[in-house]
């Protein structure tokens, strides 16, 4: 019993390998298509890269700008709508 339980681990792993190294070969379309595109544009991820940094990346505040921002918010109301009473 112990013997066909190893052998078909064995399989079960031999099986898993070769799925593995076939699954390993396909590339999508999409792959192909990012691929390609960037084989013709060469400069495109360094703008990708400096166009996320002209949008995103800002430089961290210093905890006396982050208390006057905190102090300078106005409290909201819970339900806008409604007047004030």
């Amino acid at each position: 019993m112990a013997e066909e339980s190893a052998r078909s681990v064995r399989y079960y792993f031999l099986e898993i390998m070769f799925f593995k190294k076939q699954h390993s070969l396909y590339e999508s379309e999409h792959t192909k298509f990012i691929k390609e595109l960037k084989a013709k544009n060469p400069g495109m991820e360094q703008r990708q890269v400096e166009g996320r940094a002209l949008l995103w990346d800002k430089a961290p505040l210093s905890l006396d700008e982050q208390e006057r921002i905190k102090q300078s918010r106005l409290r909201q109301q819970a339900y806008p709508y409604q007047s004030k009473v």
